[in-house]
């Protein structure tokens, strides 16, 4: 249903998951200027492979190495990288980054939705003048874009978060999650079909609220405890970001609630090492955003160049990634999440 699906569950090796997370290590040279990216003829013959990626937010670490992952696709196939973004993660932040890149007539856009709806306009604007917009993460409304890149299936990403919190307060009491912003897409699909889950398979796990860090770590830690002081039986938290989930982890570390509250969710292992080291955390989960990136790049070329249209059965080559199909609802599929805890952690660098 969602096109290609590379190997790999939960129960993945590491030594599979790491392959391709080394490229982490150049760093992200994007400048986060105003300017939405040089219209500057990229590589590739007469394809205009400049191609700006857009995150949510500078800043994140999440968003560093997935845009380096798609700085690195860029370079092999000799086009040209440009980031750009806000420094906060609301929901029309990004619009003018979107019109400048128009402006500018970069080949392609790469874009983390603050939300579904509040870029559309720009968006069709900006493929109006012949811009590709590929979308990844977080995707907009399916009009708006040619492309989107899902790291994973919205149920498996959702299911595995509430297995891990499950498996951590014995499959019973209260949770709460602590998301990103109110209006984050994915975020949002996550948490409704977590609370399915919970209903079909978890009667005796209640889910007492959901409260938004906006994906700013101070905002997140003073969430994580207000929480703790609303709700005294709390048993677990859920944080499907990694910038709350680490922000979560650091309030936890240094609190009387370290070993009794379970959290996991959504990170990254060098932000969550010290933690699930020292005992704060048991397990967490993500895919590799480095390889969510580099996909999302490849894509954004086999647009420009005309390989594919977006279309469901087109298919393309991803470098290193090998070969990917174009799902229902022009959605391409990384991947299934992977679960990081004491054993493993410490063989990754991303």
């Amino acid at each position: 249903m969602f096109g290609h699906s590379r190997k790999g569950r939960l129960g993945v090796t590491a030594t599979a998951l790491a392959l391709g997370v080394a490229l982490v290590a150049s760093g992200c040279s994007g400048t986060g200027s105003d300017d939405g990216g040089s219209g500057a003829e990229g590589g590739g013959g007469d394809a205009n492979l400049a191609i700006t990626f857009l995150p949510k937010n500078l800043g994140n670490p999440y968003f560093d190495t997935s845009n380096a992952g798609g700085e690195e696709a860029i370079e092999e196939f000799g086009g040209t990288y440009e980031e750009v973004g806000p420094t906060e993660a609301s929901p029309t932040a990004q619009v003018s980054y979107v019109q400048t890149a128009a402006q500018q007539g970069v080949g392609a856009l790469v874009i983390s939705a603050n939300d579904p709806e509040a870029l559309c306009d720009s968006l069709d604007e900006a493929r109006s003048a012949g811009v590709k917009v590929v979308t990844f993460d977080s995707d907009t409304n399916p009009e708006c874009r040619d492309l989107f890149i899902n790291q994973a299936t919205a149920e498996g990403i959702a299911k595995a978060q509430i297995e891990l919190i499950s498996e951590q307060i014995g499959d019973a009491g209260q949770i709460a999650v602590l998301s990103a912003s109110a209006n984050a897409t994915n975020q949002n699909a996550w948490i409704e079909l977590m609370e399915e889950e919970l209903a079909a398979n978890h009667p005796d796990i209640e889910l007492v609220e959901v409260v938004y860090g906006d994906d700013d770590d101070q905002t997140s830690f003073d969430k994580t405890a207000a929480l703790l002081q609303t709700y005294p039986e709390l048993k677990g938290i859920i944080s499907p970001t990694t910038v709350g989930i680490a922000a979560a982890a650091r309030y936890l570390s240094t609190s009387e609630y370290k070993g009794k509250v379970a959290l996991t969710g959504l990170g990254t292992p060098n932000q969550m090492r010290e933690y699930v080291e020292d005992g704060t955390v048991t397990s967490f989960a993500l895919w590799n955003p480095a390889d969510l990136g580099y996909l999302a790049a490849y894509a954004a070329q086999a647009l420009i160049t005309g390989e594919i249209t977006g279309e469901e059965g087109d298919s393309f080559e991803a470098g290193k990634l090998g070969s990917y199909e174009v799902g229902e609802g022009a959605v391409v599929l990384l991947g299934d999440p992977f679960v990081f805890n004491a054993e493993n952690i410490g063989e990754f660098d991303f």
